[in-house]
């Protein structure tokens, strides 16, 4: 019975190929984390943050400022993030779109690089 509730889980589980074994993570679990992975329905966006929707609950993922670089999400878009989860969002390191596309936000180590001075970026 135990193996059979394992192997249950297991197939629960979606690994996504990124640096080191990421699970899938419904947001109703969401604990203060580095690393996990979430994947949903974008239901609305504002600038480069955006609520994502999987189902068991919604949470606002923060992709960075505009003024560093501008993404152009929509509502109704999948997409995949691996991200933090700091206790009231998901900060993105990477964003996987429904067709694959890779955006790399921001290194899972150290300060994003929008941290600084606005002016280095200008």
């Amino acid at each position: 019975m135990k193996s059979l509730m394992l192997a249950i889980i297991l197939s629960a589980v979606t690994v996504v190929g990124v640096p080191g074994i990421q699970a899938q993570v419904p947001l109703r679990e969401l604990q203060k984390n580095r690393g996990i992975t979430v994947s949903g329905v974008i239901r609305s966006v504002v600038g480069n943050d955006f609520v994502l929707d999987d189902g068991t609950g919604q949470i606002i993922v923060d992709a960075g400022p505009r003024w560093y670089h501008q993404l152009n999400f929509t509502p109704g878009e999948r997409v995949t993030v691996v991200g933090e989860y700091d206790g009231d969002e998901l900060d993105a390191f990477t964003i996987t779109r429904s067709n694959g596309d890779v955006m790399q936000i921001r290194e899972p180590f150290g300060p994003p690089p929008w941290s600084g001075s606005r002016r280095r970026f200008r």
